[in-house]
Formats: C-alpha cells, sequence, structure tokens
C-alpha cells in the first residue's frame, strides 16, 4: 500500500465542485427495520442506476461533501456557562461557525462525553455526564449523526447510555458504536446522500477501565481486528460505495499518530475501509492519503482534535472540520470512487474567565488577538505534519 500527504494547496485552494441544480438528497436507513430489509433497498436503487447507466451508454457523477468534526467533551465550564433558566442552551457557542457546519451535505460529530441528562446528574471529569441539550444544538447547525463508541461510553454505566440513545432517538440523530442492543448494534447505519451511499461504523480502545456488562458486548464496540474486519465486510455486502469509520485510538495530547495507529489504518484500509475519522488525542494530528492494493484511494485523518471542550492551551483548543469531496463515476459494468478535494478549516474555542465559550474560525481568532497561531499553521500541520 502507498501512502502519501495530500498537497497544501488542494485544501487551500481547490474549491469544491457542485452539480448544478443538484439538490442535497440525504437518506438515512430506518433501524426499525432489518439489515436484509436495508440490503433490498440499496440494492433496488443500485440496480434502478445501473439500468439507467446501461440504457445510455454513458458515465453519470454524483458529487457530495462528507466532513467529520472533533470531540464533543463538556466539562462542567461549559456546561455551567450554557445553563439558563429553561436549563442548557448551547447553542450560541456555536454560533460563530454555524454557516461553516451547514456546508457539507453529511456532517458527523463524535459526541464523546455521554448525554445521559440531568436525571442521573450532570458532571465532569473523570465521569463526565452531559446534558441532554447538547445534542439538540449539534442538529441544529447541521451534525447528522454522532459517533458514540469512546473511552467515556460507560462512565454513567449501561443506565446512562441508554439514557443517552433513547435522546439520539427521540429527535432523530442517527448515533453508531454504542447500541442499546444486540439486533441494535447489527444494524448497520448506512445513509445515501446525492446517490452516494455510505455505512457508518465506529469503535474505541477501551473504556477507561470500565468493563463492559457481561453478557453486553453490544454496548460498546471495542477495536478488535478481526471483528471489525468481518463488519466491515458487512457493510461492503449491503452495496453501499464506500466505509467510514469513527476510531477512538492513539495517545492523548500526541500531535503526531503512533506507530499502531499506522498500521491499524493500513490494516483497515487494505480490508475495505475507505475514510477513516480519528478521535482521542485532544489534538489535531495529520492526515493522510492511501493508495491500495486493490487500487481504491483511502483517506486517513488521525485526530480532528476537540471542537467543543473546557481543555485549553497545549493546542488542546484547537479543532477543525474536515471535508471530503466524495465523487462517484458510474459507467456501464463499473463504478469509481475518487476524492477530488479535501479540505480543513481550523476552529478555536475562545472563553472569557471560564464564560462565553464560542467556537471561532481560527484565522478570526488569531486576527482578533486571542490566540497565536494561524490558520496556514494548522493546515500546514494537517497537510505537511507527516514525515516522508
Amino acid at each position: 500500500m502507498n501512502k502519501k500527504r495530500i498537497m497544501t494547496g488542494v485544501f487551500l485552494c481547490v474549491p469544491l465542485l457542485l452539480v448544478m441544480g443538484f439538490l442535497v438528497n440525504k437518506q438515512y436507513a430506518d433501524w426499525n427495520t432489518s439489515a436484509e430489509g436495508e440490503q433490498n433497498k440499496n440494492l433496488s436503487s443500485l440496480l434502478h442506476t445501473t439500468k439507467e447507466v446501461q440504457a445510455s451508454g454513458k458515465s453519470i457523477k454524483s458529487n457530495a461533501t462528507l466532513a467529520a468534526i472533533g470531540d464533543i467533551l463538556l466539562h462542567d465550564t461549559v456546561y455551567n456557562d450554557a445553563k439558563d433558566e429553561n436549563g442548557y442552551n448551547f447553542s450560541p457557542m456555536f454560533a460563530p461557525i454555524k454557516d461553516m457546519l451547514a456546508a457539507p451535505d453529511f456532517l458527523i460529530a463524535n459526541q464523546e462525553s455521554t448525554p445521559a441528562g440531568v436525571e442521573l446528574g450532570v458532571s465532569s471529569y473523570p465521569l463526565f455526564n452531559s446534558p441532554k441539550e447538547i445534542v439538540k444544538s449539534l442538529q441544529d447547525v447541521g451534525v447528522d449523526a454522532v459517533t458514540t463508541a469512546n473511552n467515556h461510553s460507560l462512565d454513567q454505566g449501561e443506565k446512562g447510555l441508554l439514557s443517552a440513545i433513547d435522546y439520539y432517538e427521540k429527535i432523530s440523530m442517527p448515533y453508531v458504536g454504542a447500541f442499546k442492543s444486540k439486533e441494535d448494534k447489527e444494524r448497520v447505519r448506512t445513509f445515501n446522500v446525492n446517490g452516494i451511499n455510505f455505512a457508518l461504523l465506529s469503535y474505541t480502545y477501551g473504556t477507561n477501565g470500565i468493563p463492559v456488562p457481561k453478557g453486553k458486548d453490544y454496548l460498546v464496540n471495542l477495536i478488535d481486528e478481526q471483528n471489525m474486519i468481518q463488519e466491515v465486510k458487512k457493510a461492503k455486502s449491503m452495496n453501499v460505495d464506500l466505509v467510514v469509520l469513527s476510531l477512538h485510538w492513539g495517545n492523548e495530547y500526541q500531535r503526531f499518530p503512533t506507530e499502531e495507529q499506522e498500521r491499524l489504518a493500513n490494516v483497515l484500509t487494505e480490508n475495505g475501509v475507505d475514510i477513516i475519522f480519528g478521535h482521542h488525542p485532544h489534538v489535531l494530528q495529520p492526515i493522510q492519503t492511501y493508495k491500495t492494493s486493490d487500487g481504491r484511494d483511502a483517506v486517513v485523518i488521525y485526530s480532528l482534535g476537540n471542537f467543543l471542550s473546557g481543555q485549553k492551551d497545549d493546542f488542546k483548543d484547537i479543532g477543525g472540520m474536515v471535508t471530503v469531496q466524495v465523487e462517484k463515476t458510474m459507467k456501464p459494468g463499473s463504478s469509481k470512487i475518487a476524492y477530488p478535494s479535501i479540505e480543513f478549516q481550523p476552529t478555536f474555542v475562545s472563553e472569557n474567565h471560564y464564560n462565553n465559550y464560542r467556537i471561532y474560525p481560527l484565522e478570526f481568532a488569531k486576527k482578533n488577538g486571542l490566540i497565536g497561531y494561524s490558520e496556514e499553521e494548522m493546515v500546514s500541520h494537517m497537510v505537511n505534519g507527516l514525515p516522508e
């Protein structure tokens, strides 16, 4: 497998291509139906499009922008700042970057602190429990799905995890990585955006020493190579165009991936994974593109850092959104996935004596004296940060 860094110009200069007059169309899998039902639905859609291509004898292109942001990890300083007479309101924190978040066709967030709600008592480090309102705020600013497999998934035990899932389902927020039952886990989360089908999977290295209840391994997806490979194969059997993984991995506060991260990325992309969004280090780690042995292109973002948290300094208050343009070309007898552009937009979490938390574009924060680092420096780290 060949691996390479992405050219800086791709991030700074190449505009995302849009199909003129082509409206964004998102279709989420109905998780109350069986996996077989979803497979049949995807197959029916694929056959319909294939017949169109064969009938015309020409190629058909579809484009979608798939984006992700980093950790939503709510320390007490953050949720205390959001408290008002009606509960908690996190929307003002996202206001400065609301337009940015609304731009992608599909946006994924890593919900690290479990939003089990005030009924269980909100709490901060080391056993997090967040107000449920954070999920609605994410949904309101454009987040289409949350990944939930991380080292804090069981901070509030099974009860907290199930409480969070109840709320995800109540407001129709797709979630993946932590589940309420074996049947829930077995339902592969698939999405159709502008005619491009993808599966979303999520795994974590562990749960901070909190044991998964006996007989309930379905509660949290743990990183296990063979199990992951089998689940990727299952996802690919559902006639998706690509498989996207969220991985909670690596070492905290380290700005570069470990050898184990690179090894695992190699194994997974060679076994059918197309895009990896990494989390857990709480700081940004670079991006690599891979050419797999079967000729596919794959993209690995080792860490997206913190998007909203109470952590400060040493790069822990810098995050961002990565946007991958996915282009699908269907010709008679074949189809191909390509990534014409990959864009990274860095952000900064600002606060004033633990009040007025706001997420700003990094360049705005730099110009207004909120931080010394520039957008160019962070983009360069993401693009050119890995040694040859």
